[in-house]
């Protein structure tokens, strides 16, 4: 991202305004944008400022992040939409999932479960299908 023009340029535009020039005449002459030169002249009328405004928006953290790691600890598979309940402060869920990221609790898989396999390996019927085969197989010396 492009960071904000330097307050040496916000003056001399204001300078050129000052002067009487036009807001075209001071956009070609500058190449800024006439609505970036409008807005770097209505700023010092309304506020008195020339410098930039800080980038970025909002920077507040308003979720508990030890309160958070708490309640994982407490419930581990619980869902986001049940710590955004728990949590007791007005927060979305993608709130509680970039506040879980920045702690570094991840989602992971639960080892009980096992890992992904084919659906054969995975679905129980064929299975025991493949057992009883197998069963049937040994009983009569035959290899499959």
């Amino acid at each position: 991202m492009a960071g904000a023009y330097s307050v040496d340029l916000r003056s001399k535009v204001l300078l050129a305004y000052d002067r009487g020039m036009t807001t075209k005449e001071i956009a070609e002459s500058f190449q800024v944008s006439p609505a970036w030169a409008r807005r770097v002249k209505q700023r010092r009328r309304e506020h008195g400022e020339v410098a930039p405004r800080p980038m970025g928006g909002a920077r507040w953290i308003k979720i508990d992040r030890v309160r958070l790691a708490e309640l994982v600890a407490q419930q581990p598979d619980a869902t986001l939409a049940e710590l955004c309940e728990r949590i007791e402060v007005v927060c979305s869920v993608a709130g509680i999932s970039k506040a879980l990221r920045a702690l570094q609790l991840t989602f992971k898989k639960n080892a009980a479960r096992g890992r992904a396999g084919s659906w054969g390996r995975r679905h129980p019927t064929r299975l025991l299908a493949a057992v009883a085969d197998d069963a049937r197989c040994a009983a009569v010396d035959l290899h499959r």
